[in-house]
């Protein structure tokens, strides 16, 4: 899985953009213009989606492609 396919899988699974912005605390207009997750929203997007994306997916650039997180 790409980046993107985990955050397009990561909003379906909040219930959609606008569900986990509000998850977030930030507007529905930031999360639509990601390509990637910032690093600094990785975890909060994990929470979101009840630890069913994993960091490593969104991010292996940061937290390692075979990371446990």
């Amino acid at each position: 899985m790409t980046p993107e396919q985990a955050l397009e899988k990561a909003i379906l699974l909040a219930g959609g953009t606008s569900a986990l912005s509000r998850c977030l605390g930030i507007s529905s207009q930031a999360i639509s213009q990601w390509s990637v997750v910032p690093a600094v929203r990785v975890n909060a997007v994990v929470k979101a989606t009840g630890g069913k994306v994993k960091a490593n997916q969104l991010r292996p650039d940061v937290f390692g492609a075979h990371s446990a997180a």
